[in-house]
């Protein structure tokens, strides 16, 4: 996996394909190699040339562990888009990482051709805010949930009830997440502290760019009207909800995503 240094750390990045850019963000704590499993390959076969890179508090790119902010993970995405010579392109985010792609649409509009923002929100309601609170509480105490549980709680917060009540599909997943558990590190500590201040989806309306925000109906995480409320903020913002997935909607549901974001790619030629 090839690295660039971008404003001052060493950022981690992958291209797969030719063709019109599309550069996807990715969520808290996770790695870019999250979307190569269903949505680079779709994505690649429509003609597209892919980015995706490990944020600023992933390794291996730099954890920076004194902390950084949303401001820098939008410099970040901005600084890998110049360095790779590839702007004005698309860009797609989930849950944190479109955090990102709203303040970068927001920051750097003459970058973005459009936005696709997965699993959003534009504000911090009292729920997500004790969730956050729990978050980082669990991590400075440094208790070490036994695997096993980590992975049933990973599995509820994050799938919808048509995978949990399915068997097999399930059971699939709960070993994935026993066997290749949530990163942990200083890095990803600083990444507990990034959420939407007051006063952004008012903000929001000064989007011009094009725009898809897409929620999924049984994400308890981010719930669909979460990500509602930032389509109704961006002007022209269209918004589309897909059933039977949860917060990893992208990977429940990956078909309906990418046929979603290939026809509004469409929409809108470079």
């Amino acid at each position: 996996m090839p690295s660039a240094l971008v404003n001052g750390i060493r950022l981690h990045y992958d291209v797969q394909g030719d063709g019109d850019p599309v550069v996807l963000v990715m969520g808290q704590g996770a790695t870019g190699r999250a979307w190569h499993l269903h949505q680079v390959p779709a994505l690649v076969a429509a003609g597209h040339r892919v980015v995706t890179f490990d944020n600023r508090g992933v390794p291996p790119t730099d954890e920076c562990a004194d902390g950084f902010t949303v401001d820098d993970l939008v410099a970040d995405t901005a600084g890998l888009v110049a360095r790779l010579g590839l702007g004005p392109c698309r860009f797609v985010g989930v849950s944190m990482g479109a955090y990102v792609v709203q303040e970068l649409m927001l920051a750097r509009p003459e970058l973005v051709v459009q936005g696709v923002l997965l699993a959003t929100r534009g504000r911090t309601d009292p729920l997500r805010a004790a969730v956050s609170a729990a978050e980082r509480a669990l991590y400075d105490s440094g208790v070490a949930l036994p695997p096993g549980y980590a992975a049933w709680v990973r599995a509820l917060e994050n799938l919808s009830p048509a995978t949990l009540d399915d068997e097999q599909r399930v059971q699939d997943w709960l070993e994935l997440f026993t066997f290749a558990p949530s990163p942990t590190g200083p890095g990803i500590r600083a990444q507990l502290e990034l959420r939407p201040p007051e006063g952004r989806l008012a903000a929001y309306r000064a989007i011009t760019s094009p725009c898809l925000v897409i929620g999924f109906a049984d994400d308890v995480t981010l719930p669909p009207r979460l990500s509602r409320e930032v389509a109704e903020a961006i002007p022209g913002a269209v918004y589309r909800e897909i059933e039977d997935c949860g917060h990893y909607g992208y990977l429940e549901r990956p078909d309906e995503v990418n046929r979603m974001l290939l026809e509004f790619f469409h929409t809108t030629r470079q």
